[in-house]
């Protein structure tokens, strides 16, 4: 017997039939190894994301709870997930009613929760789920669709709903789902919120939470959520929408946004208007993104690069932008800009032309290239573990230490006064703007500021491990590196000895050295990965200092 199914991302059925595949896991490894030939494949993936009743162990990472379609995100456990959480909203404490901004569960019933989710495989059907488990809770809904993270932060200030949820893994491969939890405030739940679900989730998890008839996506209250983070940068005033705009219209110029087929798409035209100086590249539907994992990556800017290359516009602008639009990479065809760079350039330009005042804050695996300008221009700097949960206390609006601008590596970034998630739109215009302020192109005015600071040469890098040395074996094994590399040892970097001047052990194990160069190493919080961060003083030594990470790394798990 086979069973057909309309995939609503591609338009076409896909035909389920007795599968030769016994798990997702499998089934996922033959459609990532030929996306093209293998995206009937699909079909089985929703099979057992449906029939797949195995438990898994929920935790939140540095954004949200992630997992394989399939094999750890299913429904059954999407259901249990949701099920804590309104488990939460009914008995929470009052410091996790203080985390969550509401004063209890009829507040929570009555001001509602916003869901969307982005356009990868099964976003929608998580979406129905999660929202009619809500709604039978009494709990108002508001259905976003297709939407960024951004724009359900933004969403949450302007309708004054008390939470939203994004069925999103952010930008990971097509073979992953994700959930992120944002409470009143906008910004991504912290720990005193997630470590409850976790909690409530894990014990509910064995016995499972009842299944349930999904009400209809037509039968919920739909809201635009585009419109709506149009008013709030409106209203918050850091953005001149206005004045891109002119800019824009009235300047020789092109401006390219690579959206990945991801949930950013139609957005910049949206808020800029139609024209031909604004081009959009992979806007299609495509649950596999090409083949590609779904990143802002130096591999994946080549081509942009190359792009820019060959045009001859005055200015020129290129970015790619993640699935749930929480990420962004840029070029001007000159130099490929990651967030290392564009967050202290970002800094400069509202420190400088915008005469806005404040600390930096910025992760403690990002380069050191904004504390240069910070210093120089007296700015207090507030450096912070991984994750934008941990900037919030310098990102609302009644810090008494307000953020400039806050950022980490990963290409994630937002600023003052705006949205408290990180923000790829923002980034895009706050990256034309610099343009228009300072008549330069991004690599124009990054080679000023670099002439004034100093130049710094990031990088970084990670090696897969097995899922089940995740978690706490992993951690302790990474631990060991700190008790063998301490202050005064000298380490052989390529054909130079440096001498550690700190270790610095907030969020993994970072190693200073005597030159100002460093190397961080920590587990992702997101995927079973160890991530390496560097960065060196000149671009001929990165090689040799992710090279002496990776052998430290090893070393420790033996």
């Amino acid at each position: 017997m086979s069973i057909n199914h309309q995939n609503p991302l591609e338009g076409n059925y896909l035909t389920m039939t007795d599968s030769v595949y016994c798990d997702a896991a499998s089934c996922w490894k033959a459609i990532l190894a030929d996306h093209a030939s293998n995206r009937h494949l699909l079909a089985d993936i929703e099979r057992f994301t449906r029939e797949n009743q195995s438990p898994a162990t929920v935790v939140f990472g540095t954004s949200g709870w992630r997992g394989e379609t399939g094999t750890d995100f299913t429904f059954r456990n999407l259901r249990v997930v949701t099920a804590a959480i309104i488990e939460m909203f009914r008995t929470a404490a009052p410091e996790t009613r203080a985390a969550l901004g509401a004063s209890g569960f009829d507040e929570i019933k009555q001001r509602g929760v916003i869901v969307g989710h982005d356009n990868r495989f099964l976003g929608p059907e998580f979406a129905r789920e999660v929202m009619s488990m809500m709604r039978e809770a009494g709990i108002r809904v508001f259905y976003a669709g297709e939407a960024t993270t951004p724009e359900l932060s933004a969403a949450i200030d302007r309708l004054g709903a008390a939470c939203s949820i994004n069925l999103t893994p952010s930008h990971n491969p097509a073979n992953w789902s994700g959930f992120k939890f944002n409470p009143a405030d906008g910004g991504p739940a912290g720990s005193e919120i997630t470590g409850v679900i976790e909690s409530i989730a894990n014990r509910m998890m064995p016995d499972g939470a009842p299944a349930i008839e999904p009400d209809s996506l037509e039968s919920f209250e739909t809201i635009d959520p585009m419109a709506l983070y149009e008013d709030f940068l409106n209203k918050r005033g850091t953005i001149d929408l206005d004045g891109i705009r002119d800019f824009i219209a009235g300047n020789d110029c092109v401006i390219v946004v690579d959206h990945v087929h991801g949930a950013s798409r139609n957005r910049p035209e949206r808020l800029l208007g139609a024209s031909p100086k604004l081009r959009a590249l992979r806007t299609g539907d495509d649950v596999l993104f090409g083949g590609i994992a779904p990143e802002p990556s130096a591999k994946n800017m080549a081509a942009l690069v190359d792009m820019l290359r060959g045009e001859k516009n005055r200015f020129r602008l290129a970015v790619l932008i993640d699935p749930d639009g929480d990420r962004v990479r840029f070029t001007d065809g000159a130099r490929d800009i990651s967030m290392n760079h564009f967050g202290a350039m970002a800094l400069h330009y509202l420190y400088k032309h915008k005469n806005i005042g404040g600390v930096l804050v910025k992760s403690v695996a990002t380069s050191n290239f904004g504390n240069a300008i910070a210093e120089r221009l007296g700015i207090p700097v507030r450096e912070r573990p991984v994750g934008f949960k941990n900037f919030r206390p310098f990102m609302l609006p009644d810090a008494p230490q307000r953020a400039i601008v806050s950022y980490e590596e990963s290409d994630g970034i937002t600023g003052f006064n705006n949205t408290l998630e990180k923000d790829a739109t923002f980034g895009l215009l706050l990256a034309i703007e610099m343009m228009a302020a300072t008549g330069k192109n991004l690599s124009e005015y990054l080679a000023d500021i670099e002439a004034e600071f100093g130049a710094f040469y990031p990088e970084r890098a990670a090696i897969v491990v097995d899922k089940a040395m995740a978690g706490p074996v992993l951690l302790e094994k990474l631990a060991s590196i700190r008790s063998e590399y301490t202050v005064g040892a000298s380490v052989i970097i390529g054909d130079s000895a440096k001498t550690i001047t700190d270790v610095i052990t907030m969020d993994g194990t970072k190693i200073v050295f005597d030159d100002g160069s460093w190397l961080l190493i920590r587990p992702s919080g997101t995927e079973p990965k160890v991530r390496f961060y560097i960065e060196t003083r000149s671009p001929d030594e990165q090689a040799a200092m992710i090279e002496t990470a990776r052998r430290m790394t090893l070393d420790a798990l033996g």
